[in-house]
This record gives C-alpha cells, structure tokens and sequence, in this order.
C-alpha cells in the first residue's frame, strides 16, 4: 500500500466507524524496569549526560521494546499507533544533550512504528494499521513567560520552536508516518509554531499527510495553560483544516467530557479523544480499571460526540481492548455543518456572523 492509499484508507475507515488509537507509552515503559545501561545500550554508553527516563531514546537502542509495544496496542484493537517521539525536538533532547540524535531518533521512532503497522495490515487486511507521528509539546512555551518579575520574558523564540518543530517533522515525514498528531498542546501558539512547520514542508515539495491537532484542558477551569477555552482554541488552530481535533491528558474521562462535547458541537472536523485512566493518586499512579474507561467512553460514542478514541496517561493495552469492544458498531459523530462567520479569539471566542 502507498502512503497515499493508506491516507485515502483512513479517511475511508473514519467515515464508517469510530477509530482506536493506542494508550499510554509512559506507563508501558515503567513496567520494563528499565536501568540507565538499558536507555544507553551500545550507542551512547559514554555519553556525558544521565539518560534513564529518557523514553524516545529507546526507539535507538531497545527497539525490540518499542516495537513490541506497537504490536501489543495494535493486538488490543488500535487502528492508530503513536511514534514513540514525544519529545524528539531538539529543544526537548537538550535536557539529556541529546540534540544530535533528533533526526534518527525520529526517523527511527517512524521506522518501527511503520514496519509494526504493515505486518497487521498485512496479518489483518480488512482491518488497516496506521502510524501517527508524535508531536508533543516542548517545555519552553511561547506565551508564558518563565519569570514572574518580567512578563515579557521568553526563553525561546518562535523562529527557535517553529525550527525545533521542523526538524522533527521532516525526520517523521521521511520515516513513514500517515498524519501527524501535534498532541498535549497547553500553548496555542506553540502550537502554531508546529502547524507551521508541517505545513511548510508541503511547500518543499513533500506529499501533504493529515494533521490532527490534541489541546489538553489542565484543570477544573476548562482552559488550557494558555488561557484558552475549548472553542477559543479550535478558532485559533482551524485554518489548519485539521483532519482532527480534540484533547487528551490531563483530565479522566469524567471531568474530560464536558470540553469534549464543546468542541463536538463547533468542529467541522473529526473529533479525537484520549484521556488519562482517571486521575493519578497520591503516588502518580492511575487506578480506573480498563473497563470503567470502557464504559465512560462508549457513552461519549453513543452520544455522539467522538469519531477517534484511545487512551493516555495510565491507560495500557488491555484499556484499549476495553474501549475498542465498548464502541464497536456505534456510529461515528456526524461533522455539523456550521454558518460562514468571522471566528476569532483570544483567551476567550468571539464570533461575527
């Protein structure tokens, strides 16, 4: 299959039933018990920096792990497996001095995930796999400022973020990747930064592939970091012409689903969800048992509010299988069709008809 019959695959399949993306790689990872030897292997067994917690490196030197943990989700009912690159930016590798590795790790990431997706493809061919290129969020952000004492400081610049972003991008876009999933976004403007990356590589002359676009709400006040309300941030993202749009992280379920139903309601687009197992207890663990995020999401389904679902934080292959059999056979949201308006925003939506 060429990418572009996988692409036309996907946007077929979503039109015919609700999607399963995979769970948490976090939580899968711990349960390796993996030690500082095992994230360095024969690669970086000298290098200057700790690089234990360094879960992307692992797409280098454990890719047995990393590829087993595709098959595992894929095994579980995902239609969509993540690239195993989260952090694979050369502004989220400077912490382990780990820039030099930003393309390979990507290109690596990308090249698993790819081989995993087309041995079930192949396996299961009424059932295609696809690989989504995981682009998470830096911890430097362009619209707070890191002191208190001086709002107008900034520890990166856009041009700095939009190049980290380009980079990775580029790396995932040669590796293999069907679309690109720009994820946990607290920063819009982050964001765009990414957005703009993505699409600039179609001037370059490279084949276009799916956006899908992930904020994530971080507390009770239903705004992300930035300040944005749910459908502020869909106004702020949609000239990407996403192929979907949603949250995941932060919240469980159960205090998701409210901003979930907000952008159900005003998207023209594929709506995405993927939760955290709850919230984590007083040790960082998560307790909701697989079929308690089973039944929770397979309401959102038959309320019609959802075309893509998986799971995050917490959430393992066995989580999945729960929500893939909970929304088997329950039609997808129907996109609405929205009046032509001027739709702005700042923290909060304004609209002129």
């Amino acid at each position: 299959m060429t990418r572009a019959d996988r692409i036309a695959a996907l946007k077929a399949a979503a039109k015919e039933r609700i999607l399963i993306l995979d769970g948490s790689w976090g939580v899968m990872i711990q349960k390796e018990k993996l030690s500082e030897e095992d994230y360095r292997g024969a690669l970086f067994r000298d290098h200057n920096h700790p690089q234990k917690g360094n879960n992307d490196l692992l797409c280098l030197t454990r890719p047995d792990i990393i590829g087993k943990l595709h098959d595992a989700y894929y095994a579980a009912g995902a239609d969509i497996s993540e690239t195993n690159t989260f952090s694979s930016t050369a502004i989220g590798m400077a912490d382990y001095g780990m820039e030099a590795a930003v393309r390979d790790l990507n290109l690596q990431g990308a090249r698993i995930a790819r081989a995993s997706a087309d041995a079930w493809t192949a396996k299961e061919p009424h059932k295609p796999r696809f690989v989504a290129g995981s682009i998470g969020p830096l911890n430097r952000t362009l619209s707070i400022s890191p002191d208190v004492n001086d709002p107008g400081a900034r520890a990166v610049t856009f041009d700095q973020v939009y190049d980290s972003y380009r980079e990775q991008a580029l790396a995932l876009h040669d590796g293999g990747v069907d679309l690109f999933l720009v994820e946990t976004v607290f920063d819009t403007l982050n964001c765009k930064a990414a957005i703009k990356a993505i699409l600039d590589l179609e001037d370059d002359g490279l084949e276009p592939l799916p956006i899908w676009i992930s904020g994530t709400i971080t507390d009770r006040s239903g705004r992300t970091l930035s300040g944005q309300t749910a459908e502020a941030f869909w106004n702020s993202v949609r000239h990407a012409k996403p192929f979907a749009v949603g949250f995941n992280c932060a919240l469980g379920a159960e205090l998701m689903r409210p901003h979930i139903a907000d952008i159900a309601r005003i998207a023209d687009t594929l709506v995405a969800a993927y939760p955290n197992a709850g919230l984590p207890n007083a040790f960082g663990e998560y307790d909701e048992e697989p079929h308690e995020t089973g039944h929770m999401l397979h309401e959102w389904a038959e309320a019609g509010l959802v075309n893509i679902l998986g799971g995050c934080c917490g959430t393992t292959p066995d989580h999945i299988r729960h929500v893939a059999e909970a929304v088997a056979g329950v039609t997808p949201r129907q996109i609405p069709e929205r009046p032509k308006a001027m739709r702005l925003s700042g923290l909060e939506p304004f609209e002129l008809a």
